[in-house]
C-alpha cells in the first residue's frame, strides 16, 4: 500500500531520518519488508508550512521510532530555487 502526503517542503532532516527518493527501490523495500510506503511530496526551499511539519511531526522521536517499524519513506521534492537531481525525469520549468 502506498500513502501519499502531500506537503510542499522538506528540510536537511530527511536524509537523516531515513527518507529516500527512489519509487521503485522503495516499493520493493516495503514489499519485503511488508510495510508500506509513506511518500511526502515536498518543494524544501520555498513552503513554510512543510518546514513546521518536519518540525512538529517527522522530527520527532515518536514518529521515527512509528516509521522505522511501518513505513518506507520517500521524498518527492520539487525546490524552486535548487537544482533537481540528473535523474528526475519531471517536465521542463522555465527559469
Amino acid at each position: 500500500m502506498v500513502l501519499a502526503l502531500l506537503t510542499a517542503g522538506s528540510s536537511p532532516t530527511f536524509a537523516a531520518t531515513g527518507w529516500g527518493e527512489d519509487y521503485e527501490k522503495a516499493v520493493a523495500q516495503a514489499k519485503a519488508e511488508k510495510k508500506m510506503v509513506l511518500l511526502d511530496f515536498t518543494g524544501s526551499d520555498w513552503c513554510q508550512w512543510c518546514v513546521k511539519l518536519d518540525k512538529d511531526a517527522f522530527s520527532k522521536p515518536e514518529f521515527k521510532s512509528y516509521a522505522k517499524d511501518h513505513l518506507t519513506l520517500v521524498n518527492v521534492d520539487f525546490p524552486l530555487h535548487q537544482p533537481q537531481p540528473k535523474n528526475f525525469e519531471g517536465p521542463e520549468r522555465e527559469a
